[in-house]
């Protein structure tokens, strides 16, 4: 494939011959015979988006569930309102996803036995680690007697009594493909093998068409009521020994602070991540650089749930939420993430919240912590092996691609998704024309 009049962020304007891999970058290279050829007419070219932290079976999932979360839903009556006139899934359960004490409180069996129908309903938590279910749901598996309903996301006892949603993976990797994306990490903790080898054979089928990486079985989330630093000492010296890196779920300050403490104790592999890094305390940032660690965070949220952070976050606290400038000024290896379906799946939203740092309500959350555009788009432009390593335009590269209606000032001006025309996965296309 040949693409012409391709304008890069730099301002020059070049030829790109692509297969697999870049083979050519220069001025008016000559079509060959039966050679695909696309004029982007001075539109951009970038690297195609690879987001480094997402859970694709989830996503899948999230199509066809309830969202409750406080952008949907803002009282307990209208939970039961929204739970009275859903429809039961096939499998028979009434889903939904984005809950948040927001709405209506703490969630367990008996407030949710209340406000939902007699069927098997379970809420996710908006955080992903959490599911309340009522009664009925309690007893379709098994638990019945459980006192509260609340069970971790990644506790098979009961999860894997669930029925699997195998389907919307192609309309996820549609949705991705118009965005640009043209590589994923699935950051699932618990995936086994099994769920691996289906994901590779719906990437194999074209179902998705994305490059995919999987963070199973180096991904461990932590719950603060359980922190030990010796177990995940001695757990990430396991992946070590094994030459698997770690990838540590930190979403508080004390959860980020045992991890590199363990990190520090264990030592570390030039791969390992620390996913999320949503409260950075000042003395940790110090500490991130002499760890070595890789941060994947993930901006949107300061867009999608700042006004929340507002009310539950002491004001001195506020420049620790989901850093960014300070990260990459000690010159930490950052790279951004949409966290879908837990985040806005559009990565072109999470690097307008980077910029800005603006939430819903229109308060400028951590202004210190704002980027320029040109570094928010960079820091989509990683690899799954590398997230913090920028791709480029040139000879050699992967052939992932993603061609834009617009030039590169206007690009980096408004950061929209919008202006993607076509995306192109090893050479071909998976979006556009």
């Amino acid at each position: 494939m040949l693409i012409q009049r391709a304008a890069l962020l730099d301002g020059s304007v070049v030829d790109i011959r692509v297969d697999g891999r870049i083979i050519a970058v220069g001025p008016q290279l000559t079509s060959q015979p039966g050679e695909h050829v696309y004029d982007a007419d001075n539109g951009t070219v970038i690297p195609g988006l690879h987001d480094h932290h997402v859970h694709l079976r989830s996503a899948a999932a999230a199509l066809t569930s309830i969202r409750v979360g406080p952008a949907e839903v803002h009282t307990r009556a209208d939970l039961a309102r929204v739970l009275a006139v859903a429809e039961v899934g096939a499998d028979g359960w009434l889903r939904a996803v984005g809950y948040h004490e927001a709405v209506a409180g703490p969630l367990d069996r008996r407030l949710l036995d209340e406000v939902s129908p007699r069927v098997p309903v379970r809420v996710q938590h908006r955080s992903g680690v959490l599911w309340t279910l009522n009664s009925a749901g309690l007893a379709q598996v098994g638990l019945g007697d459980h006192p509260d309903g609340r069970l971790r996301s990644s506790d098979h006892v009961w999860s894997d009594a669930l029925q699997r949603n195998e389907s919307g993976l192609a309309e996820v990797s549609r949705r991705l493909g118009s965005y640009g994306v043209t590589g994923v990490t699935d950051a699932t903790p618990d995936l086994e093998v099994g769920d691996v080898v289906k994901l590779m054979a719906a990437h194999r089928r074209g179902e998705l068409r994305q490059r995919l990486h999987c963070l199973a079985p180096g991904k461990r989330i932590l719950h603060d009521t359980d922190l030990d630093l010796a177990d995940l000492a001695a757990w990430i010296a396991q992946r070590h020994a094994d030459d698997v890196p770690v990838a540590v779920h930190c979403v508080t300050a004390a959860q980020l602070v045992i991890t590199l403490a363990a990190l520090r104790s264990a030592g570390s592999h030039p791969q390992d991540r620390i996913e999320h890094a949503a409260v950075v305390p000042d003395d940790s940032v110090a500490d991130i650089v002499d760890v070595g660690v890789t941060v994947v965070t993930q901006p949107n949220f300061v867009a999608e749930r700042g006004d929340q952070y507002l009310d539950d976050v002491p004001v001195a606290e506020h420049h620790e939420l989901w850093r960014l400038a300070s990260l990459l000024a000690a010159e930490v290896p950052v790279a951004l993430s949409t966290d879908m379906p837990f985040g806005h799946d559009d990565p072109w939203k999470a690097m307008c919240a980077a910029v800005s740092r603006t939430t819903a309500g229109g308060t400028v959350l951590g202004a210190d912590e704002c980027v320029p555009a040109r570094d928010a788009l960079g820091m989509f432009f990683g690899s799954a092996d590398a997230p913090a390593v920028q791709r480029r335009i040139a000879p050699g590269q992967p052939g992932d691609l993603c061609i834009l209606g617009a030039g590169p000032a206007e690009v980096l001006g408004e950061l929209d998704s919008g202006m993607v025309a076509t995306t192109i996965v090893a050479g071909q296309v998976i979006y556009g024309g």
